[in-house]
C-alpha cells in the first residue's frame, strides 16, 4: 500500500520534475472519474496539451472553460464522440494524429451500465465500452506513444486486481450477469495490454481499480430493481465510498508515478521517481517493473493471485484467444485491425 500522504507528495513534484507540453488524451473525461484526473493533471503539468472526449457537448464547454482557469497556461481541445461505435473511436483518433506526433498519457474511464444494449455495430454495450473501444484507442495511438521521449503511460480504469474465468463462448459477455460479467471483462481488459504490451515494451500499461467512487454512471439505469438496489446499497457506499477528489489524486499518481514502469525502461519515461519506502509495483508477469501492472486504487502491484489467473490463461490459450477475437472483431466493424 502507498499511503496516501505519499500519493499527494509524488503528485506535488510533477509541476517540477516532468517537463513542459505533456500531451495527454483523456477518455471518457465529461463527469466522475476521468473529469476529476484529468483536473489533477491540469493543476500541475506545466503547459499540457489536453485532448478529452465525452458525449456532452455542454459538459465539454463548462470543463474546458474549467481547465483554462485551473492552468491558462494549457491548451485544451475538447473532442465530441460516442467512443462505443469504432468508426467514431477511428474518427477521434485519426484527428488525434493528425494534430499530434507523440502522446505522454492515454486515460481511459469509459463505461455504462446498460447491458440490455447492443451498439449497431454488433457489440454488446458495455464491453463495447469497456474493452472494445479501448482497446481500439490504445492500439490506434500506440506509434504516438512509443515516440513520447518523456513519460509513456497507458491507464484504463475498471477493475483490476478482479481477474477471473473467462468465457471464450461468450468474448461480448451478452448472456453473462453482473457476477460473471466483471471478472470477465477484468481479464480480458488485462490480457489485451499485455498483448500490446508485446508490441510495445517501452510503454507502461496500468489496469487499476478505483474503489467505490461515486461516478454517476448509475444514473443511466431505471426500472424496479436499480432504485431497490441504490436504496438497499446508498448506506454501504456511504461508509466505503472514496472522496471524488481523493480519487482523482490517486489516480494521477498511477498515470504519473515511476513506481509503474515500462519493462523496457529508459532514463525520464519512468515518471515521478519513487519516494521513501516505496518500491516499484509488481508487474503482471511477478517481476518488479514488468510493465503490465493490474492494481487497486492503493496503488499495490499485481496480488500473486491475478498472476497466478493470468499465467493459467497464457499456458492453456485463453490469452491467445482473447487477442485473436479481438483482432478479428476490429476486422469484421473497421475492415482493419488499427487505422
Amino acid at each position: 500500500m502507498v499511503s496516501f500522504e505519499a500519493i499527494r507528495a509524488s503528485n506535488a513534484q510533477i509541476s517540477t520534475t516532468l517537463p513542459p507540453g505533456l500531451v495527454a488524451v483523456f477518455v471518457g473525461a465529461t463527469s466522475g472519474i476521468g473529469e476529476t484526473t484529468l483536473k489533477q493533471f491540469v493543476k500541475r503539468a506545466p503547459q499540457p496539451r489536453i485532448y478529452f472526449i465525452g458525449r456532452r457537448e455542454h459538459e465539454g464547454a463548462r470543463i474546458e472553460a474549467e481547465l483554462r482557469e485551473l492552468n491558462p497556461g494549457g491548451v485544451y481541445h475538447f473532442v465530441q464522440a460516442d467512443v462505443s461505435l469504432l468508426r467514431n473511436v477511428d474518427d477521434v483518433c485519426r484527428h488525434l494524429r493528425a494534430r499530434e506526433s507523440v502522446i505522454n498519457l492515454l486515460f481511459l474511464t469509459c463505461g455504462s451500465l446498460l447491458f440490455e444494449k447492443q451498439t449497431d455495430e454488433g457489440l454488446h454495450y458495455p464491453m463495447a465500452l469497456m474493452y472494445y473501444a479501448r482497446t481500439r484507442f490504445i492500439v490506434n495511438l500506440l506509434p504516438q506513444l512509443r515516440q513520447a521521449r518523456s513519460l509513456r503511460r497507458v491507464v484504463t480504469v475498471a477493475a483490476g486486481g478482479k481477474e477471473g474465468p473467462v468465457f471464450p463462448a461468450d468474448f461480448q459477455a451478452n448472456k453473462l450477469g453482473m457476477l460473471s460479467f466483471r471478472p470477465h471483462a477484468t481479464s480480458m481488459v488485462t490480457l489485451s495490454l499485455l498483448a500490446i504490451a508485446r508490441q510495445a515494451p517501452e510503454i507502461s500499461f496500468v489496469h487499476v481499480y478505483p474503489g467505490f467512487v461515486k461516478t454517476g454512471m448509475s444514473r443511466e439505469l431505471t426500472g424496479v430493481v436499480p432504485a431497490v438496489t441504490k436504496v438497499l446499497f446508498a448506506s454501504v457506499m456511504a461508509m466505503l465510498q472514496i472522496p471524488i477528489e481523493e480519487t482523482g489524486e490517486r489516480q494521477l499518481y498511477i498515470a504519473t508515478a515511476a513506481r509503474f514502469p515500462p519493462r523496457q525502461a529508459d532514463r525520464g519515461a519512468d515518471g515521478i521517481p519513487v519516494g521513501p519506502n516505496v518500491q516499484i509495483a509488481v508487474g503482471a508477469d511477478g517481476q518488479p517493473g514488468g510493465g503490465v501492472y493490474s492494481v487497486d486504487y492503493e496503488a499495490e502491484g499485481t496480488s500473486q493471485r491475478v498472476q497466478h489467473v493470468l499465467e493459467q490463461f497464457i499456458k492453456d490459450g485463453t490469452a491467445e484467444k482473447v487477442w485473436s477475437h479481438t483482432e478479428e472483431e476490429f476486422k469484421r466493424i473497421t475492415g482493419s485491425t488499427t487505422v
